[in-house]
């Protein structure tokens, strides 16, 4: 976290040669609570993806990991998509990595196609391919792990928040064998639900490149909602009530076919969230996402086998 310094200004009228060092003062100490803090390691890790694009992301082990071990995985996909993740610490605040970690899981956060900070034809290449295209990423992402002999690849899960909860649930109707537990915040499931609901409709036009009435195909071939009937596994939705940019009635679409088609499946409608009503906004909203994710791994991914230490609750 960014600390708070003071320092005066130098005249400027003296030159810099003439002007002394002033002195800094630091006003805040935010990090001291962290000091002691059991957290976890951090490496940028690559892999081929399908259709042979070069991915990154950011890989989190405990401090004591042993590589002849298989562990548990956890991916966190970025929203954005033009988001990224960066090897930092301490920045969940809907998935909470730095508890998982120290309970001897691996967690990976993959720069998807989109991802910014690649240059203009990475960021392109899930145009006209959302979904698909990203999920070529994820899924390779976790092949790549497996392969290391690091990944236990009957426990593995997946989340994300608003397009990462986009390409989970794209995920959920897609590889139901492979993920044992899922969890979608704020995501996508119609691209026609969400064209006519959204407050930034041009997005979809951009990256589809047409409206659900020039092209329909292309929105049902990138609609999680299309490959309903292939999910099973269980899957938890976190939604704001108030979302104007990914609105609610997407939450309740995935929620109906998924118990339709017998899925376990749980649905959080969230009060409160400020601004356009996207993601938590206060301590209280942030402590509630992240207690249910914790709460519906525990569950469907690690059996409640995980006792919580006195620094989680």
């Amino acid at each position: 976290m960014a600390e708070v310094f003071v320092a005066p200004v130098a005249s400027l009228g003296a030159s810099a040669a003439a002007r002394a060092p002033a002195p800094i003062k630091k006003l805040s100490d935010m990090n001291a609570q962290t000091a002691g803090w059991r957290t976890s390691t951090l490496e940028v890790v690559s892999w081929t993806s399908q259709d042979g694009a070069a991915i990154e992301g950011v890989l989190h082990k405990p401090i004591d990991f042993d590589p002849s071990r298989k562990y548990p995985l956890l991916v966190v996909v970025h929203g954005g998509p033009t988001g990224v993740s960066r090897p930092m610490p301490f920045t969940g605040t809907i998935y909470p990595i730095d508890v998982w970690v120290p309970r001897g899981v691996l967690v990976l956060e993959p720069n998807y196609r989109g991802s910014a900070g690649y240059g203009e034809k990475f960021r392109s290449l899930n145009v006209r391919n959302l979904g698909v295209g990203d999920a070529w990423d994820v899924v390779s992402g976790v092949d790549a792990l497996i392969a290391k002999g690091i990944v236990d690849p009957a426990r593995v899960g997946v989340m994300g928040w608003s397009q990462g909860g986009y390409i989970s649930a794209f995920l959920a109707t897609h590889d139901a064998a492979r993920f044992k537990a899922i969890s979608v915040g704020a995501g996508i499931s119609d691209w026609m639900t969400y064209y006519v609901n959204t407050d930034i409709t041009p997005f979809t036009r951009q990256y589809l490149q047409a409206t659900p009435w020039s092209d329909a195909d292309i929105y049902a071939k990138t609609s999680p909602i299309t490959y309903i009937r292939q999910a099973k596994t269980p899957t938890l939705i976190q939604h704001g009530a108030t979302d104007q940019r990914v609105p609610l009635p997407n939450a309740f679409e995935l929620y109906r076919g998924l118990v339709d088609n017998n899925v376990p499946t749980k649905l959080i409608v969230y009060q409160g969230f400020g601004g356009i009503g996207h993601g938590p906004t206060k301590p209280k909203s942030q402590r509630a996402t992240m207690e249910h994710n914790l709460e519906w791994f525990d569950e469907h991914l690690f059996h409640a086998g995980a006792t919580r230490s006195s620094a989680e609750k």
